[in-house]
């Protein structure tokens, strides 16, 4: 089990939350690249945030977690940019993704929602 900044995520539930992530950006809607984000994220579009742990430097997207509290957007971490890219379909990595409309992937998010607000208890 990995440590994350916050909380710890089971691995289980990275590779779950991937998953979700890439039926969300085939059926539904999705922002990459942090900016994209924190604007989703201000204007209370995004319904889940991913952030990678590996991104350098760390200030990049050291905002995200309390503007998504702030916000009531439940967050999570994953292990590398690279992962996240590739979940959306992108060649190369993303240090956050945002998902506007999960799609096909709704009722999916929703559960992982709650499974990451248990782990932050």
């Amino acid at each position: 089990m990995a440590i994350y900044k916050k909380f710890e995520i089971p691995e289980e539930l990275v590779k779950e939350s991937l998953n979700i992530l890439e039926n969300a950006a085939k059926t539904g809607e999705v922002r990459k690249g942090t900016n994209e984000v924190t604007k989703a994220v201000e204007r209370k579009t995004a319904s889940m945030i991913y952030i990678a742990e590996d991104v350098e430097p760390p200030e990049i997207v050291m905002h995200l977690p309390l503007l998504c509290e702030e916000n009531k957007i439940p967050y999570t971490f994953v292990p590398t940019k690279e992962d996240l890219g590739k979940a959306v379909g992108l060649s190369v990595g993303s240090a956050s993704i945002a998902v506007i409309k999960a799609g096909e992937a709704q009722s999916t998010l929703e559960s992982l929602a709650q499974k990451i607000a248990e782990l932050k208890k």
